[in-house]
């Protein structure tokens, strides 16, 4: 019964942390506002977990994890999976959970962490590269798709990061040219994933 209520305790201070990262700037946040959110002390989150870091990379590992389900149905799904479906559900995904971008974005252009964090951080980039991989191997791409895999991922980010808060474009317009953007992207990937390997640049 305590681990139930132990595991209980430590998701509703994730769910916690999740709402806070998705109301305010992410070098804002702090314990104390995660613990105001979860209705609790900030000593008691230091009980679950050692500092904000960990907090950080635990909530953002649950993301990915999500976000893994939802490519690993589409690429099970006989006749779907294509590059494009693949570009619009990374585009969606991190459009509609906010936190996750901006956990993301953080971690690539600001992060400082310890070796062992680096180490999961380095591991959940890997799977959700491992997922591009399946969808150029999908495409019919002959040998090692890393590289592009490695490409379509910082592609698909540039596209949230230069276009999510576009000036003078409402949720909506900014979605729908993200979305115009990505399957442009993704044609062009498909055209390079039907090319002989031999001709990607290494």
């Amino acid at each position: 019964m305590k681990d139930i209520q132990r595991e209980a305790r430590r998701n509703a201070i994730i769910d916690a942390a999740e709402q806070v990262f998705a109301s305010k700037p992410f070098s804002k946040v702090s314990m104390r506002d995660i613990a105001k959110q979860a209705g609790i002390s900030p000593a008691l989150i230091y009980r679950y977990f050692p500092d904000q870091q960990h907090l950080f990379v635990e909530a953002f590992s649950r993301g990915a994890e999500q976000l893994a389900g939802i490519f690993d149905a589409l690429l099970s799904t006989p006749g779907r999976g294509s590059i494009e479906e693949g570009a619009n559900r990374f585009i969606a995904f991190l459009t509609e959970h906010e936190q996750y971008f901006k956990m993301m974005t953080h971690f690539m252009l600001e992060g400082s962490l310890n070796d062992t964090l680096r180490d999961r951080l380095d591991a959940i980039e890997r799977s959700m590269l491992d997922q591009f991989d399946r969808l150029f191997e999908k495409a019919g791409l002959k040998g090692n798709p890393r590289l592009l895999s490695h490409a379509f991922f910082a592609a698909l980010n540039g596209v949230l990061i230069t276009f999510r808060q576009h000036p003078g474009r409402t949720p909506e317009e900014a979605g729908e040219h993200m979305n115009h953007v990505g399957r442009i992207i993704a044609q062009l990937f498909a055209d390079a994933a039907r090319k002989d390997t031999a001709d990607i640049p290494r």
